[in-house]
């Protein structure tokens, strides 16, 4: 799988995350799959419709399998909160109960601070075709519910764990503007690297006709060099654009690059730097 690592920690902590009668096992898998895209590992099941353990949830999970491996089920809600010293209920609808309501951002946040003071904690998430029943809720310490486009608010079971699993990740960010990894440090073209692809591009131009009509050139010049201008090119790229160019220059599509290089000067086969580093 793309992105995936088995030489690296593998994260798998904080909040048990809690399905109520889940119905597809393609939909448990989806949402074990979300937990350890963020560092979630506790999943508890309960009463799964069709049965635990699943085969289809375990295609799904994506190679998730500490996740599915480690699915507890429940028959009750009752028991599978009994342990968990807080927990969040999730819903879209608006409750005729005195629960506090949270945003998914606050909500990660008490749970990354109760964590960290050794609580167990847990979020509920119900049924795919109706949600969390109120006697469901009624179990849950608070609400937590997601800004969603109020005529259209239903989210998949495992779209609503990954929101959560992602807030839960941010949560224990010291930055939440960090990125894995960073773009590639280049050093910026000079002026004269920059000049160079100008003059190279445009000979390749002028050779082709594309100046026209002629008393129109200097103008054409200025708004090519003005686009070719307008950010700044790494040494790296301007190298790139110039391999390209040259294999525009040397080659056409009856005589491919490959097929058996144009002569130099010297009569002997040529080819292209491409401005790609082996």
């Amino acid at each position: 799988m793309a992105g995936t690592n088995s030489e690296r920690e593998l994260i798998a902590e904080g909040p048990a995350i809690i399905l109520v009668e889940p119905q597809l096992g393609e939909n448990i898998g989806m949402v074990a799959r979300a937990m350890a895209n963020f560092g979630l590992g506790e999943l508890r099941l309960v009463s799964p419709r069709d049965g635990w353990p699943s085969d289809k949830a375990r295609a799904a999970a994506s190679k998730a399998d500490h996740v599915i491996d480690g699915a507890v089920v429940f028959a009750t809600l009752e028991e599978a909160i009994a342990d968990l010293h807080f927990v969040y209920a999730t819903t879209a609808r608006q409750r005729d109960n005195f629960k506090p309501v949270a945003s998914p951002v606050t909500a990660a946040s008490t749970l990354r601070s109760r964590f960290s003071a050794g609580q167990k904690t847990g979020i509920l998430f119900g049924r795919e075709k109706s949600g969390l029943k109120n006697e469901d809720v009624a179990l849950a310490d608070e609400i937590v519910t997601f800004p969603v486009n109020p005529a259209f608010a239903s989210l998949n079971i495992a779209q609503a764990v990954l929101l959560m699993s992602y807030e839960w990740m941010k949560s224990g960010m010291d930055d939440v503007t960090a990125t894995p990894f960073q773009e590639i440090d280049q050093l910026p073209a000079t002026k004269d690297e920059v000049v160079g692809l100008f003059e190279h591009m445009e000979d390749a131009l002028d050779s082709r006709g594309y100046f026209r009509p002629a008393h129109k050139k200097a103008r054409m010049v200025d708004n090519l060099r003005a686009v070719l201008s307008k950010r700044g090119f790494s040494s790296q790229e301007i190298k790139v654009m110039r391999g390209v160019i040259s294999s525009l220059d040397r080659f056409s599509r009856k005589n491919p690059r490959g097929s058996g290089a144009p002569l130099n000067e010297a009569g002997e086969g040529s080819d292209v730097d491409d401005g790609v580093e082996s």
